[in-house]
């Protein structure tokens, strides 16, 4: 794959850093295949990743979200006796994915339901930003200046 440098946007865009480091991470970033994962768009501004988390249990699940980033962590506890598998097929494996939530997006819930790890995102826009009507109402015309 190609590297693309964004160093020159760093000296040419006062406030714009962050964007071009997210920029360059978005070409690095390599995708994760294990566990599997579905991102959904539930409504307008819903959102839901379903991981397959199986034979994890909650104590070794980990979210956590900063920087507007969410991450989520499996440490497998080890199994207390010595186990010999004549066929394992389910992955039992540590694992660390972390998705770049955008702006205003925030985690509403977080469950493990048969397997599934369920986390549900929404979009908050605070009212500052959120778009409205504005009335036109009746008055004086404007005195030109002669």
């Amino acid at each position: 794959m190609r590297n693309l440098d964004f160093s020159h946007l760093y000296s040419n865009a006062v406030g714009f850093e962050r964007m071009a480091r997210e920029l360059e991470g978005l070409f690095e970033q390599k995708t994760a295949a294990y566990p599997p994962y579905n991102i959904e768009k539930r409504e307008q501004d819903g959102y839901r990743i379903t991981l397959a988390v199986a034979g994890f249990g909650r104590e070794e699940l980990e979210l956590e979200t900063e920087n507007g980033t969410l991450k989520i962590k499996g440490r497998k506890v080890a199994a207390p006796a010595e186990r010999q598998f004549l066929h394992q097929g389910i992955a039992e494996r540590d694992f660390e994915l972390a998705f770049k939530l955008s702006q205003h997006v925030e985690v509403r819930d977080a469950r493990l339901e048969h397997g599934l790890l369920v986390i549900d995102l929404a979009r908050e826009l605070p009212e500052a930003l959120k778009p409205r009507a504005i009335p036109i109402g009746q008055g004086e015309p404007l005195a030109l200046p002669s």
